[in-house]
């Protein structure tokens, strides 16, 4: 597998949360007797103010993991009101000032060194931003999106794609629906180069957030993958399970309804892309276990697991319960593969049982034809 295994060591280390958030250092007496009040005025905010500066700075400065991790469960217990009465007006100073203090923050930690020292602390502040789930600090996050740290792009990505602010973007405000569009057009932005880690986040927000942007991010990645497989460039195939699920995600939604769904613009679309990634994957498949014998064990595996969940989970609810393809991999079935392949996705004979339900086809052949099956994957380079 050519997984980048990094970014998982830095999360072991840094999401170690389940520590006493009794810090030394910030006091939780004032801030916790705030927490408690009904009605806040003037000086209740000046102490939940001077509470997030302080708490960020002793976030910044500290160094061990056990000290971080005390620092950042200090912060995120004390982000809302214990009173219902009180909850808006607390909820609003506390995280005004902590996307000022937050960003004060990031500004001085670019300036550290040791570059481990600043990598750290960036680090540090983009954990907290995620863990603290509010639109109203999206803004810190995309900041970093373009990092040229793998660990730290990585946490920028879930810091907006996470289930919390998805939900909180798909509101009727129209400020969150503006701030989707940015977060799904700068996403778009960092597909090619993204790591499997990152294109998954992305993907699952992509299906899941309630704008038309959403899905032609979603259609870009399955775009990127489909690509990988035609140069051969492809990893971690695994991958591909889940992309395909959401892609089926948006086509089941439109069966159901019986129309497109709300966010969908061209359904037609999503089953192009559907229908090639996963022949792709089938194809790939069938061209190792027919004498090419270049998969490794893992790779083997991986792309075995995606053949086989896709079949039972997509293909079984779009057309009728099947394993067909399950008993084909089991027993390394060559021609039942490639009869199944022709009947799902069709040949130069016509177009296959998908094609005919999703009503779509495979774009346009070079004299302008409508292409009645997936693009044939070519022979493996030779180096």
């Amino acid at each position: 597998m050519r997984m980048k295994y990094t970014i998982f060591a830095t999360l072991v280390i840094f999401l170690v949360l389940v520590i006493n958030p009794d810090s030394k250092a910030v006091s939780l007496r004032k801030i916790n007797e705030v927490r408690n009040k009904g009605v806040l005025d003037s000086g209740d905010f000046e102490i939940i103010d001077n509470f997030v500066a302080q708490a960020v700075r002793e976030l910044v400065k500290t160094r061990d993991f056990t000290s971080i991790a005390n620092a950042r469960a200090v912060i995120l217990s004390s982000a809302s009101s214990s009173t219902e009465s009180a909850a808006a007006q607390y909820a609003e100073q506390f995280f005004e000032s902590a996307n000022k203090y937050i960003a004060k923050a990031l500004e001085q930690a670019e300036m550290l060194t040791p570059e481990d020292r600043k990598f750290k602390a960036i680090l540090n502040l983009l954990i907290l931003v995620d863990n603290l789930q509010d639109v109203r600090l999206a803004d810190l996050a995309i900041g970093m999106l373009n990092n040229g740290n793998t660990a730290i792009r990585y946490w920028a990505v879930h810091s907006v794609t996470n289930p919390a602010i998805i939900e909180q973007l798909n509101s009727t405000n129209p400020a969150n629906l503006t701030l989707a569009s940015e977060i799904a057009g700068r996403l778009e932005e960092l597909v090619d180069d993204a790591s499997p880690e990152m294109i998954a986040l992305m993907a699952q927000f992509a299906a899941e957030v309630k704008i038309p942007q959403g899905e032609d991010l979603l259609l870009k990645i399955a775009d990127m993958r489909i690509s990988k497989y035609a140069d051969w460039t492809v990893d971690y195939e695994l991958l591909d399970a889940t992309i395909l699920k959401l892609l089926y995600g948006k086509l089941s939604s439109a069966k159901v309804k019986k129309s497109l769904p709300a966010t969908s613009r061209d359904g037609a679309a999503v089953a192009r892309r559907f229908g090639q990634l996963y022949s792709y994957a089938m194809q790939r498949y069938i061209k190792d276990i027919n004498g090419g014998d270049f998969l490794s064990v893992t790779e083997k595996r991986q792309l075995a697991s995606v053949l086989v969940e896709v079949e039972k989970n997509c293909i079984g609810r779009l057309l009728r319960p099947q394993s067909t393809i399950r008993r084909a991999v089991e027993k390394g079935d060559v021609k039942s593969l490639l009869k199944e392949h022709s009947r799902l996705f069709g040949d130069e004979t016509g177009p296959g049982k998908l094609a005919l339900k999703l009503k779509f086809d495979y774009g346009e052949t070079p004299n302008g034809n409508k292409r009645t099956a997936p693009l044939a994957l070519p022979d493996r380079p030779k180096n």
